[in-house]
C-alpha cells in the first residue's frame, strides 16, 4: 500500500517557489546506471500496455509518451540538482517534440505509460505513483495560482482515462480508475471509480486485480446504478 501522505508531504514546504522539496520518485535512487534501468522499465511498461506496440525498438523509436518521459527523468534529476533553468528548458523541448507538457519538479513513479499523450499536462507539484497510465488530453492541474502544494497526488496503478481532469492538491488512491472526460475536484478513495462531470465516485463490487485489464470505466455503467 502506497504511503500517499508521506509522497504528498514530499512535496510541500514553505510558502515560496524555492523553498519547494522536490524529492526523487519512491524508488529511484542517483546515479547513471539507475537511470538507464528506469529508462528500459518505461520502454517495457509501454511495450506491454500498447497492443498496438510489436517490439521494443518501435516503442523506443515512435512513442511520444515514452519519450517524453525519458527526458521528464532527466529534467527532473537536473532539477533536484538545483539547476532549475536547464530543466525548464529541457522540459519545454520536451513540450515542443511531444506535445506532452511535464513539469521537471513533478514526482513521477516507475512504469508511467502515457498513451498517445498528445494535450498531457502534469503540472509542477504532481505526485505519481508506480504502474499508472494516462491517456491522450488528461490533465493533472491545479486549481489556484497559489504556492506550495497545488496538484493532484495519485498512488499505484490509477489509470486516467482520456480528456480526464484531476485538479487540486488531492488525493487518488492505488487503483482508482477516472472515466474519459471526467472532471475530478475531490479525493477519491482506493479502489473507486470515478466518473463524469463533477466526478462521481463509485465503488465497485468487483476487487481491482479481478475487473478487466484497462478497460474505461466510463464503459461500465453498473457503477452508476
Amino acid at each position: 500500500m502506497t504511503d500517499l501522505r508521506a509522497l504528498r508531504a514530499a512535496t510541500v514546504a514553505g510558502h515560496g517557489e524555492d523553498e519547494h522539496v522536490h524529492a526523487m520518485p519512491p524508488g529511484h535512487r542517483p546515479g547513471l546506471r539507475h537511470l538507464f534501468e528506469i529508462l528500459l522499465e518505461d520502454l517495457d511498461a509501454a511495450h506491454a500496455h500498447d497492443p498496438a506496440a510489436r517490439t521494443r525498438l518501435e516503442v523506443a523509436l515512435a512513442y511520444s509518451g515514452v519519450h517524453a518521459l525519458w527526458i521528464h527523468r532527466l529534467s527532473h534529476r537536473l532539477w533536484h540538482a538545483n539547476l532549475r533553468l536547464p530543466a525548464r528548458l529541457l522540459s519545454q523541448f520536451a513540450r515542443f517534440a511531444t506535445g506532452i507538457e511535464i513539469h521537471p519538479g513533478a514526482i513521477i513513479g516507475r512504469r508511467l505509460f502515457i498513451d498517445h499523450g498528445m494535450g498531457v499536462v502534469i503540472g509542477q507539484t504532481t505526485v505519481i505513483g508506480d504502474d499508472c497510465l494516462l491517456f491522450q488530453g488528461s490533465t493533472l492541474g491545479g486549481r489556484s495560482m497559489t504556492r506550495g502544494k497545488r496538484h493532484p497526488t495519485l498512488g499505484n496503478r490509477v489509470m486516467i482515462g482520456a480528456g480526464a481532469r484531476v485538479l487540486g492538491p488531492i488525493t487518488l488512491g492505488d487503483d482508482v480508475q477516472v472515466g474519459a472526460n471526467a472532471v475530478v475536484v475531490k479525493d477519491v478513495p482506493a479502489g473507486a471509480v470515478a466518473i463524469g462531470v463533477p466526478a462521481h465516485v463509485r465503488v465497485p463490487k468487483a476487487a481491482p486485480a479481478e475487473r478487466e485489464k484497462l478497460q474505461d470505466p466510463s464503459l461500465l455503467i453498473e457503477y452508476t446504478i
